[in-house]
Parts: C-alpha cells; sequence; structure tokens
C-alpha cells in the first residue's frame, strides 16, 4: 500500500500537483459529465434550468449566487458544490489557511517553509473541511469573515504592525474552498466592502493594518430576489463581483413537488403498522402548495416553501397513524378527515398579504385545502357523469364518515351506495380497506366542493346528504 507524501519533499517527488479551487472544481465537473454521472443528484425539478447554469458557472471559473424565495434549494446547491472538491488535498501542517505547499500564502507557512524547506510537513485534508458556511445578519462583522487583531497575541509581546497579531476569520479559514454566505444583502456595507476587497482586491485591512492574502477560494451566495434588485441593500461593486447570477424557482409540475415531498419526508414508523398513501392524497398536498403560492390572500414576496409540502405531507400521516394505533389497525392511509391536522403545519409557513376580522390564518389555509381538493378531484373525475347514480341515490339516505371510524365501516357503503365503487375503482385505490375508506372520502367531499353534495358537522362526523 502506498503511503501519502508527509513532507514537501516527498509531495514534489510525487510529481503531485496542486489545482487552484476552480480548475479542481472544473476538473471534477468535466470527470462528471463525460462519465455520465449527475453532478447533483437528489436536486430535483431544476435539471432542465438551474443545474445546467451552475454547470456553466462552474465550468467558466465563476463565483455565484442563487436569487430565489426561500425554500427553494439554494442552501442544498451550494452544499452540493462540494462534491466537486477533490476528496483530500495537501496543505503546510501547522499552518493557518490550508496553504498551498508549494505556495503558501500565510504568515505562519511561509515561515515554516523558510525553516525547515522541503522537510516541511505537510497534511491531507478532506473535502468536508474545505467548506464553512455563514448566514448574514445585521451584527455579522469584519472580524467575524475576515479578521481581528488577537490582543493576547499583542500581550505576548508582538507589535501590532506584525502579520502574525491577526486572529483570522472564516473567509481566510476557508482558503482553498468553498465559502457561502446565505442572504447576503443582509451583511452591513462597510462588512460588504470588506468582501468585496478580499474577492477582487486580494488584500485586507485590520486596524488600519494592510497586507496582502492572495486566497484561493470560491464564494458563492444566497439572495432573496426582494432585497437583492429592489431594496439596493448591497453595493454595486459586491454585486458586479459575482460573475453568474442564477435565479431558482419553485416545482413548474405537481409530479416534481411530490418527488421532492417523498424524497425528503421524514416519516417515522409505527411498528406493526404499514403507510399506503394514495396519490391523490399526495397530489391534494402537494397542491395546496401550489394554490398558496398564486392565492392573493398571501405575501407573494415571502414565497411558499416546499417545507410547506413536506410539512404538511408528515402531518397528514402522523394523523393518519395516530388513528391506527388507537383503532388496532395495521394498514394506515390518509383521509380528508385527517387533512384538518395540515393547518398548524401551513400556518407557520405563510404570510398572510392581510389580517382582519374576516381573515385568519387558518380560515386562508382551510379554502386552500378545499381548492386543492376540487382542482385534484376534477383532474380524475373531468366529468360527473360517471357520477350520476351515486348522486342520486343520496336523494333517499347520507352517508357519515369521521377521522375516527374504522376503515372496515366504509365498506358497507361501498356494497350499499351505487356507484361508489366505480369511482373508487377510478381512483385507482388499492384493496385494503384503509385506501377505500380514504377514497370514499375524497369522493364524498369531491361531490360536495362540485356542489352536488350537502355536508353538515354532527358531533364530530361528517354527514354527506
Amino acid at each position: 500500500m502506498q503511503t501519502k507524501p508527509r513532507t514537501i519533499g516527498e509531495l514534489k517527488a510525487s510529481e503531485y500537483r496542486v489545482l487552484s479551487i476552480r480548475d479542481e472544481m472544473r476538473k471534477n465537473l468535466i470527470k462528471k459529465l463525460r462519465s455520465g454521472e449527475e453532478p447533483f443528484s437528489g436536486i430535483l425539478g431544476y435539471e432542465d434550468t438551474v443545474i445546467p447554469q451552475v454547470e456553466t458557472a462552474v465550468l467558466a471559473g465563476h463565483d455565484l449566487i442563487f436569487i430565489g424565495e426561500r425554500g427553494q434549494a439554494k442552501s442544498r446547491l451550494i452544499r452540493a458544490l462540494v462534491s466537486l472538491l477533490d476528496e483530500e488535498i495537501p496543505v503546510i501542517k501547522g499552518g493557518e489557511l490550508n496553504d498551498n505547499p508549494y505556495n503558501p500564502v500565510s504568515r505562519t507557512s511561509r515561515d515554516l517553509v523558510l525553516k525547515h524547506g522541503d522537510d516541511s510537513e505537510i497534511e491531507w485534508i478532506e473535502r468536508d473541511s474545505r467548506y464553512s458556511e455563514k448566514l448574514a445578519t445585521p451584527d455579522v462583522s469584519v472580524a467575524d469573515l475576515i479578521g481581528e487583531v488577537d490582543p493576547i497575541k499583542v500581550a505576548e509581546g508582538r507589535y501590532l504592525s506584525d502579520e502574525l497579531t491577526i486572529h483570522f476569520g472564516l473567509i481566510p479559514r476557508t482558503n482553498r474552498g468553498i465559502f457561502a454566505i446565505n442572504e447576503l444583502p443582509d451583511l452591513a456595507e462597510k462588512v460588504q466592502v470588506g468582501l468585496f476587497n478580499v474577492m477582487e482586491e486580494k488584500d485586507i485591512q485590520i486596524k488600519g493594518y494592510k497586507i496582502r492574502l492572495p486566497l484561493d477560494i470560491c464564494i458563492v451566495a444566497t439572495a432573496n430576489p426582494e432585497d437583492y434588485t429592489n431594496r439596493g441593500r448591497i453595493i454595486t461593486p459586491l454585486k458586479d463581483r459575482f460573475q453568474a447570477q442564477i435565479a431558482t424557482h419553485y416545482p413548474k409540475t405537481r409530479d416534481v413537488e411530490i418527488s421532492i415531498m417523498e424524497q425528503e419526508a421524514d416519516v417515522p414508523e409505527i411498528d406493526g403498522c404499514t403507510y399506503r398513501v394514495p396519490s391523490f392524497i399526495k397530489e391534494i398536498v402537494a397542491e395546496i402548495s401550489f394554490q398558496a403560492r398564486s392565492s392573493p390572500d398571501i405575501n407573494q414576496r415571502s414565497g411558499v416553501s416546499v417545507r410547506t409540502t413536506i410539512a404538511n405531507y408528515e402531518s397528514v400521516i402522523a394523523a393518519s397513524g395516530k388513528r391506527a394505533i388507537r383503532l388496532g389497525e395495521r394498514i394506515v392511509s390518509p383521509r380528508i378527515t385527517d387533512f384538518p391536522s395540515m393547518i398548524p403545519s401551513t400556518t407557520g409557513k405563510i404570510e398572510l398579504e392581510y389580517l382582519g376580522e374576516d381573515v385568519s390564518e387558518s380560515g386562508v389555509v382551510d379554502k386552500l385545502i378545499k381548492r386543492a381538493v376540487k382542482t385534484v378531484f376534477d383532474s380524475y373525475f373531468p366529468s360527473l357523469d360517471v357520477m350520476t347514480d351515486l348522486v342520486k341515490s343520496f336523494e333517499k339516505g347520507y352517508v357519515e364518515v369521521a377521522d375516527y371510524m374504522l376503515s372496515e365501516e366504509y365498506m358497507t357503503g361501498l356494497g350499499e351506495v351505487p356507484g361508489l365503487r366505480k369511482c373508487v375503482e377510478i381512483l385507482g385505490a388499492g384493496d385494503s380497506p384503509a385506501e377505500i375508506a380514504s377514497a370514499v372520502e375524497f369522493t364524498l367531499e369531491g361531490l360536495h366542493l362540485s356542489n352536488k353534495l350537502n355536508k353538515e358537522n354532527v358531533g364530530g362526523k361528517m354527514v354527506y346528504k
């Protein structure tokens, strides 16, 4: 087994070539593209829009800024860039700034190389340690990002003019790596100026002491379009420094939203129970977010995150699981009567355009749920002609449903109510009572929202007649 070089001399003998961060990312992206490997696996809905732009920016060696509302996978995209770094690279052991063994930038490493020459020790660092991230807030300082004079080092006898008195911040310490800053416009202007100097002029000024610091770093940022384009909260030179400005977006189709929802949702298992979530339930949960993103009741500038969809999916499954636990059922399927569980998981993630006596968050969410149910119902039943017999049967009776009813109780109605079985078959429900109960409730609610049936809440039961 060949051991890795442990000194600069051994590294030179191995003919190891140190690449700049941009050349390294470009090299690994080219390798992935040639092999047919997906460079950004797990990021759905951006295959034909955002990802091609990211690939172009990386090949061009650009710093990037992602512009988009919350919940559009901006941070995930940035973290995915780490996969374009080498698994490990050599740095000077004892250095502060991940120094290139052939061309160190920090005073500490330069002194080590000057003293020991090719016998200077090196160590290997993994790609994850070469990524740093900071959330921009108004209280973030130049010291946090760039550095500050360390009073302890001064007390030890060093002069203020000595470079070794500086305690470096996050950006220099991410040398030869990727530094990400979220919500860039929230940085104070003086910090933005300092950031621009590091990116463009390759120098830093701390307490009036100026040093040249040619960092090898890829800087990536995120911003909300409202803050970035309209409010003037970012200085023009810094804005100009990001060569690639990439706009993110919410899923363009319900199917993509569902795929993300299924991928990201955390659904804890219940011992002895099996989840079976019908397609129409998933479609309704995704459609709620689509309806919210076009609702005049909701502030669209703040957006409606995909996290809303994920949280709603987790909530409705949890509600159905709670019923299964109480009733001792083995198969778990969410129903329409479980949908009130989505109100708390939605209200915390939307901002209303206005509030008043006639408008409440829960009322707005309830309207969104009804619109989503109706939209999905219409996609399965574009014509109500197939339901003629079913609707007529309600002239002589009614049907009761509730979130605490056993799934088996719905099987009785399936045999007694003309036309109901046909609707369940159209919905593609499985043969388990739990899935059939879900399809029955969806059919009845869809007919109610189509003004074919009345609905009343009687003692906690929904009565359709």
